[in-house]
């Protein structure tokens, strides 16, 4: 019962920071956006890459780290290009209609989008039926603008 009502508490928290905000909701923690994870890694290594603390960017009210200052500036030229979908939160969570954390390892670039997920049992999950998760999310995230 105590951790149903700590998650309804989150939950409502979570929603609530981001339909306040007027821009596109970030997940970020401590460490930034992704984790301090380096968004444009995912795309010109097909892997996560740690960022720099020297190397970072503000959008959205987060700060995104990099690995390589080229990869900074790729991202401030184009942000919208290497920003994960739904602001960072689980793929699969919020096709479920919850905004839960991520996990920087866990991560599928699709049609040129960056999706990440909770975990990799998750990740696998959602990878079997990638399209309908997609198209759920979509939708869902929509409504949490």
């Amino acid at each position: 019962m105590r951790n149903n009502l700590l998650f309804v508490f989150i939950f409502f928290a979570v929603s609530g920071a981001i339909a306040q905000s007027k821009e596109a909701a970030v997940f970020s923690t401590k460490a930034g956006a992704i984790k301090g994870y380096d968004p444009v890694a995912y795309f010109t290594q097909s892997k996560p890459d740690e960022g720099q603390d020297g190397i970072t960017h503000s959008r959205n009210g987060a700060t995104w780290h990099f690995g390589t200052t080229q990869n900074q500036d790729l991202f401030a030229k184009n942000p919208k290009k290497y920003a994960r979908q739904y602001g960072g939160y689980s793929a699969y969570g919020l096709s479920q209609g919850y905004a839960v954390k991520i996990e920087p390892e866990v991560w599928s670039v699709v049609d040129g989008k960056l999706y990440l997920n909770y975990d990799m049992d998750i990740r696998n999950k959602w990878e079997k039926k990638r399209a309908e998760y997609i198209r759920l999310s979509d939708g869902n995230w929509g409504k949490q603008k």
